[in-house]
């Protein structure tokens, strides 16, 4: 019983996701944004900018009007003509309104970079089937995401309406008098308004887009959440099996070892423990400065060194203290340490002895 409820809540998505998760979900272009805080950004700089180039803009529209009635409008109507007017009506235009289409494009890129940085993905343009199930539709129509996106639509649209509603009833006298006003003090006077609204209604809706980042920022964390269980697949996954890992590396031991055990028949003493360890050293005269450690090892490796060394009629030697010392100081294929130098020597030069050989040694 304890089992089941321990593999049922290593189930539940309780732990935070992983490095590795949030960079597989960054490249399918899962991320938290909000489209609000694009909306928002978009809103208040272009209408920063009519504040400041508004005027001019006016102007620009006045000038194309009265080309229209004053110019264009005594053409005679011919093909030429009409390619004319088009190519012409055309540049004003782009001159125009190309400015404002900038300054929104700009503004939607720095609203992207703040929230995600610097990322392109082709994920969204893939064609998905389930986008077309009308039962995974249905699902996300009565989603929760759904109801907080109809709460957000229904309270910006009463925000833009109430403060479109509150600037147009504070200069109400004033546009009831538009009627007397001149072409331009009337256009002058309507985008006034307009920017008024447009600035009021861009500032609100910066903090309903914080307030939005913040929910998606949240939404998106709680969907990469994960299970303990997810946590060790994905580690299984990243760094292998730890089942096999452990067999690879026994067998990189063994393989070590069996390497080592065959260089102990070119060994000219083991130093033994006697039962602990057992260091096999090797030294020649002609080709090595000092004398090199050529196998170690301790417990049931120093037995094996043993045995190989008694089938090779390699003379062993018991020396606790020193077969200590190089056992902890050196590694295979090292040279002895030259604090070592004199007691390895006089091994070396008993085991010649008895073995017949005469070399000089040299301490």
């Amino acid at each position: 019983m304890l089992r089941l409820d321990l593999q049922f809540f290593s189930g539940e998505k309780t732990e935070k996701a992983t490095p590795h998760k949030r960079r597989e979900a960054r490249k399918k272009g899962q991320v938290a944004k909000s489209m609000e805080v694009s909306s928002a950004l978009t809103l208040l700089l272009c209408f920063s900018y009519l504040m400041i180039a508004g005027q001019s803009f006016i102007e620009g529209c006045m000038n194309i009007f009265k080309r229209s009635f004053s110019e264009y409008m005594l053409w005679e109507l011919s093909i030429d003509n009409t390619k004319l007017l088009f190519t012409q009506l055309l540049w004003e235009t782009v001159k125009l309104v190309g400015p404002l289409f900038g300054v929104a494009m700009v503004a939607g890129l720095i609203a992207n970079y703040m929230q995600v940085g610097f990322m392109i993905n082709t994920e969204a343009l893939k064609m998905k089937l389930e986008k077309i199930n009308p039962i995974s539709g249905f699902k996300r129509l009565f989603s929760l995401r759904s109801l907080v996106e109809l709460i957000k639509s229904i309270l910006k649209m009463s925000i833009v309406g109430g403060i479109a509603f509150w600037v147009v009833w504070r200069q109400m006298d004033e546009l009831l008098k538009i009627g007397n006003k001149s072409i331009w003090d009337a256009a002058r006077f309507i985008g006034s308004l307009a920017i008024q609204i447009g600035m009021v209604v861009a500032i609100l809706l910066i903090v309903l887009a914080a307030a939005d980042y913040l929910y998606q920022k949240f939404d998106h964390e709680k969907k990469l959440r994960m299970s303990k269980q997810d946590i060790k697949d994905e580690y299984k996954k990243m760094e292998g099996d730890p089942f096999i890992k452990g067999q690879r590396r026994a067998k990189q031991r063994q393989m070590a070892m069996n390497r080592m055990i065959s260089e102990v028949p070119t060994a000219d003493v083991v130093i033994t423990n006697p039962t602990h360890f057992a260091v096999a050293i090797r030294y020649d005269f002609d080709t090595m400065a000092a004398p090199e450690v050529i196998a170690k090892g301790q417990d049931h490796v120093a037995l094996k060194i043993k045995e190989i060394a008694k089938e090779h009629k390699i003379m062993t030697v018991e020396n606790k203290p020193l077969a200590r010392s190089l056992f902890a100081s050196c590694e295979i294929g090292d040279t002895i340490p030259e604090e070592l130098f004199n007691a390895v020597g006089e091994i070396l030069a008993y085991v010649y002895f008895q073995e017949g050989r005469y070399k000089e040694m040299k301490s």
